[in-house]
């Protein structure tokens, strides 16, 4: 290997790196903001706790943009590897998952911050009629529920873009790229069925698993070095 492709490579593995880290940052945010943020939206939000108590909000909403971030940079970095192998499909992985889904994570975020804004003025008024202020945080959280399926279904097409990307350019071993491609179907299916009125979210299981699994094997192994050979002149 002359020392232009071995500096190519040494990049390409660096990207490799970058992008296992990223998908963990992403991931341990996204699975901790919905265990902060749990407890306070599983059901009806008492506004006057949240009121003198919004900090398992903002830190959830921290936790969203946070994710967000992570994930918009993968494609990023990816791009310039994706686009020798098919433009349009790099590019749709740029739109789905750099800005999309980056967007429902900024409108996911907001949501959570005004039911804090919403119960500081509930407090404020006094309001002895809760009636109106309890149908606007009802449907500040319908909101926000339907943006988060919005989202996971731009994620799921962002990760079938990917997982193609990545099994017909072998960077990765086929039966990991295959994995992604199974567990993007299935991760599609909550949205798609929460929507209709079916709670499915085991579904998510496989692609949260083979993204791990991914993460790890980028960073310990990177990119499949035969697959990144250069093409003759």
């Amino acid at each position: 290997m002359n020392t232009t492709n071995g500096s190519l490579y040494g990049t390409n593995q660096k990207t490799a790196f970058l992008v296992g880290v990223l998908f963990i940052i992403g991931t341990a945010a996204g699975v901790t903001s919905a265990l902060v943020t749990g407890p306070v939206l599983s059901g009806p939000v008492d506004l006057a706790r949240l009121a003198a108590n919004g900090g398992p909000l903002v830190t959830g909403a921290l936790l969203v943009l946070t994710m967000g971030l992570a994930l918009a940079m993968v494609p990023v970095l990816l791009f310039p590897l994706f686009r020798k192998i098919n433009e349009p499909l790099a590019l749709g992985y740029v739109v789905f998952r750099g800005a999309l889904e980056t967007a429902t994570c900024l409108l996911w975020a907001v949501s959570w911050l005004l039911l804090i804004s919403l119960g500081r003025e509930y407090v404020t008024v006094g309001a002895p009629d809760t009636t109106h202020f309890q149908s606007l945080s009802t449907l500040i959280q319908a909101a926000g529920t339907w943006n988060g399926h919005v989202g996971a279904i731009f994620f799921s097409l962002g990760a079938l873009m990917l997982y193609a990307l990545f099994y017909r350019s072998q960077l990765l071993p086929r039966w990991l790229s295959a994995w992604g491609l199974l567990g993007a179907v299935l991760y599609l299916a909550v949205p798609l069925s929460a929507m209709l009125g079916s709670e499915l979210e085991i579904l998510y299981g496989p692609l949260l698993l083979q993204e791990l699994v991914m993460a790890i094997w980028l960073i310990v192994k990177g990119f499949n070095r035969a697959a990144m050979a250069p093409e003759p002149a």
